[in-house]
């Protein structure tokens, strides 16, 4: 099992993960290539080497040129920022040419800082407009997370607990405590760490990157460690500025927790809730945003069957499944986004094949292939459609014409 462990120890933010990122192994030039998809004009993703007491890794430094705002990003909280609301990022993000899969997990971390902001503020998510994350440099950060864990893949992801910091930060809204009234929403319910510093070390961005993805949050774990990056900061404090990141895997006598164990033939068997309801008094229009908002919040499947209702009346049946740390969340937005009285849930066990992804070259560019595992050996590869189909439209060629040039 792969798996992708934060080390958040002197705090997270959004280009330290970048950085930890590349330094982990993640191409420079894929994450640089992604971004541009967003078409967002008026900035710069450079990448050094550098350290903080001792402790060598990458820096990821984003310049931003927008009218009256020219700066280099080094830390969130900036007066000058212009503002986009969820609706307005959501457009950019689903308008790019990103795959599904990196368009869904953004979304996820820009809908929980708004959901957070949100209750802050007192208003609804889609009313917040951004100060910080609603920059360009925030934007890219986010959505930078989301293609490194998409391009790594791992089967599961945990974290030990992140240090928030102390003292105050100077924000849009003026002075407020450490840690931001935002992120102390986002990590509700997770064990952090305080006070190493009397600096902001985790900002609203770097906790929902955590809290997004992260599929359990630990003390302690079994496993062997294969790789490790750092992602360098731009500030030098009390303690090193970096934030450490491992690529591992459990060790084959390890306990292996409830939620994600490993089958005797080799593929995953993940603990998973069902959740569905019957819908027969909604406007059909109204699906195609409950879906995209089900699968930003990172369902791991959601689909709807049609089914005949009561008083012969035809409905649909919405059936989503995901983990069991997120069903009050995916519940939340069914109940608010449909007209459903009422949701049924019961528990499944999903069986997972072990997957890798690799990158192979075709005439009209590069491509990913997923490879399918089982009982140890590939069952199993598949162009992503996503990357097929962005070359298809850049080429002009039919999507057809680049399968037929694939060699697997």
């Amino acid at each position: 099992m792969k798996i992708l462990v934060y080390d958040p120890f002197s705090g997270i933010c959004g280009d330290m993960h970048i950085g930890a990122m590349v330094d982990l192994g993640v191409p420079r030039q894929h994450i640089l290539d992604s971004l541009k998809a967003l078409n967002l004009p008026g900035w710069d993703l450079e990448f050094h080497a550098d350290q903080r007491k001792g402790i060598t890794g990458t820096r990821a430094i984003v310049t931003v040129s927008e009218p009256d705002h020219t700066h280099e990003h080094t830390h969130e909280h900036s007066h000058e920022h212009p503002h986009r609301g969820l609706r307005e990022i959501r457009e950019i993000v689903e308008g790019s040419t990103l795959p599904e899969a990196v368009k869904h997990r953004s979304m996820k971390m820009f809908t929980i800082i708004a959901e957070a902001e949100g209750k802050v503020h007192g208003m609804s998510p889609e009313e917040v407009h951004f100060h910080e994350v609603g920059a360009v440099d925030s934007i890219l950060d986010i959505v930078a997370a989301a293609v490194a864990i998409e391009y790594l893949a791992p089967d599961k992801i945990i974290s030990f607990p992140p240090e928030l910091g102390g003292g105050f930060v100077e924000c849009a809204h003026g002075t407020i405590p450490v840690p931001a009234p935002a992120t102390v929403e986002i990590l509700a319910g997770v064990k952090t760490r305080r006070g190493a510093v009397q600096q902001e070390t985790t900002t609203p961005t770097g906790a929902a990157i955590l809290k997004a993805n992260v599929n359990e949050f630990v003390d302690t774990s079994d496993y062997t460690i294969h790789k490790t990056g750092y992602g360098v900061g731009g500030r030098d404090t009390e303690i090193p500025n970096v934030l450490r990141v491992f690529l591992a895997e459990h060790d084959s006598a390890a306990h292996v927790s409830n939620e994600q164990s490993s089958t005797a033939q080799g593929a995953e068997e993940i603990d998973a809730v069902m959740l569905e309801c019957n819908i027969d008094d909604m406007n059909p229009e109204f699906y195609d945003h409950v879906l995209d908002a089900l699968f930003a919040a990172g369902v791991k499947e959601c689909f709807l069957t049609p089914v005949q209702m009561k008083k012969n009346r035809p409905g649909m049946l919405l059936t989503v499944m995901t983990v069991p740390n997120d069903r009050a969340a995916i519940k939340k937005i069914m109940f608010h986004e449909t007209t459903t009285a009422g949701i049924r849930e019961y528990p499944v066990r999903q069986t997972m094949l072990k997957r890798s992804f690799n990158t192979t070259q075709t005439p009209y560019g590069e491509v990913r292939v997923k490879s399918l595992f089982y009982d140890g050996r590939c069952i199993s590869k598949k162009p992503e459609y996503d990357d097929v189909k962005a070359l298809a439209e850049q080429s002009g060629v039919s999507v057809k014409d680049i399968y037929r040039s694939i060699s697997l």
